[in-house]
């Protein structure tokens, strides 16, 4: 599979996640059709950021088509068929593209790109649209339009919108670290937060998944087009657990104003008395880079429930627990709390392969076998990004059982990296092996006396064997020699 044919098929996956994520909430089973109608026509009235950051609203015939589809092939039914980009390029898709950027001139080409992909599973390069527009005259400055007016948002409970970041943090022995931190909208309380040696994946899932297990689930989660946050495993887990997962649009960071004066006050009231060490100043206290970051993160966590939760905030003028609490006493409860069961199933990690015909399937370069029924279909492998010994595999939401490992070269998944470097090299055993056969030579020459060693060493204790001595080059011992042999 070529690398176009490998990014049209997460393109596609995003898209089928997207499009499961907007219909999840119309699936519940126990809904009457008159709930389910007004509910689908609540879905369809709002507007929903797509995988690529495009801003759309999606009609309700589109909603009832898309969930006629997945209860009859489940979500594999809402993954569009990635297309081929042809020689020539379809005039239809075109003429939609210019009709999208005439509906919004505030459009970018790339928005307009992102919009097709959703809509369509496809959409010509750029560089094609931007080529397009230009000979339509769609393209060029929006004269006579006011500029953008954005007020000030603020939810009105707790757990209705999460906001979500990362803040470069110190150095620990001479490595980079991250800080991941999610805050509730409403109450500005930090509800999840970690720091890592990495601004990936693994490391967000570190900070959001205790989060969602001690604060419960919110409705809604904001955040921006960083690479950890638009992975895919991310959409998977909200859509599990029934979140709706916004990105602000590129260049528009409007709504993010809470979480980076929350990162403010972090760089102010903590970082500022954090100091950065080198590998010398772990060795030296006798630590390692592993407990140097757990002790940087309970640091942070001492500083976080002290002062930050427990000080009035500037803007709130009430404490962020005080508000957090005050805003759950209105519901006279606390937040339901995801199961154990939910929460793992929805930070486990899915990728699709087609079944050979020898009922085998590949999975970065391990090699598993699986029910001989499913050759030749395409099966959803669940698995967690540690343990890649342990797949299950899913045809159309239907479990068949753990894959068999047949071929195992790596045991994790290549984004989970792990947190520390290598292990320490074990102590030195003291042993030179060179050593011991020098002198173990030395004593085969002294006992030896099958060979006549001696007369190749001659008195010399210094020689090496075959060396010639100084005396062997004078020429006056040529002429003794020949007078011996006369």
């Amino acid at each position: 599979m070529s690398l176009e044919d490998h990014k049209r098929r997460e393109r596609a996956q995003a898209i089928g996640l997207f499009r499961y994520q907007l219909i999840c909430p119309a699936l519940d089973e126990g809904l009457s059709t008159k709930q389910r109608g007004k509910l689908v026509r609540e879905i369809a009235e709002r507007r929903h950021i797509d995988p690529f950051g495009a801003q759309l609203q999606v009609a309700r015939a589109t909603l009832d088509r898309w969930i006629r589809r997945y209860r009859a092939g489940g979500f594999e039914a809402l993954v569009p068929e990635p297309r081929r980009l042809g020689t020539r390029t379809d005039t239809a898709v075109l003429e939609l593209a210019v009709s999208l950027k005439r509906e919004n001139p505030a459009r970018t080409v790339a928005q307009v790109a992102r919009i097709l992909r959703t809509a369509t599973g496809w959409a010509p390069s750029e560089s094609t649209l931007l080529r397009h527009f230009h000979r339509c005259e769609v393209m060029g400055p929006r004269a006579g339009q006011p500029a953008e007016v954005f007020g000030r948002f603020e939810a009105a409970d707790p757990n209705e919108l999460w906001v979500g970041d990362a803040l470069h943090g110190p150095r620990v022995g001479d490595r980079k670290t991250y800080l991941f931190a999610f805050l509730d909208d409403h109450s500005r309380l930090v509800v999840g937060h970690r720091f890592g040696f990495a601004e990936d994946t693994v490391r967000l899932a570190a900070a959001l998944k205790p989060a969602l297990a001690a604060r419960g689930v919110p409705a809604s989660i904001y955040v921006d087009n960083g690479s950890a946050f638009v992975d895919a495993w991310l959409l998977r887990a909200c859509a599990k657990l029934g979140i709706r997962l916004v990105h602000s649009a590129p260049g528009r960071p409007q709504g993010r104003g809470k979480i980076e004066r929350f990162f403010r006050t972090v760089r102010e009231q903590f970082l500022v008395e954090v100091t950065d060490t080198t590998a010398e100043d772990l060795t030296a206290a006798g630590v390692d880079h592993r407990a140097a970051l757990l002790e940087l993160n309970r640091l942070f966590m001492a500083w976080t429930e002290t002062e930050y939760h427990r000080r009035a905030h500037s803007e709130t003028g009430q404490p962020p627990l005080t508000r957090w609490e005050d805003g759950w006493n209105r519901f006279a409860g606390l937040p339901a709390l995801p199961t154990a069961a939910d929460l793992t199933e929805a930070f486990l990690w899915s990728e699709f392969r087609v079944v050979t015909k020898t009922a085998t399937v590949s999975l970065h370069s391990n090699t598993y076998r699986v029910d001989p029924a499913l050759a030749g279909r395409r099966v959803e492998l669940v698995f967690s990004p540690f343990d890649l010994e342990t797949i299950e595999v899913r045809y159309r939401d239907q479990s068949f059982g753990a894959a068999i490992a047949h071929t195992i070269t790596r045991h994790a998944h290549p984004k989970a990296r792990p947190e520390t470097h290598d292990p320490t090299p074990p102590a030195a055993t003291g042993i030179d092996y060179l050593a011991l056969t020098a002198a173990a030579h030395h004593e085969q020459l002294r006992q030896d006396e099958r060979i006549g060693y001696h007369a190749l060493y001659g008195t010399d204790t210094n020689q090496i064997p075959g060396q010639l001595s100084i005396a062997d080059l004078d020429p006056d011992n040529e002429a003794d020699e020949d007078e011996v042999l006369a």
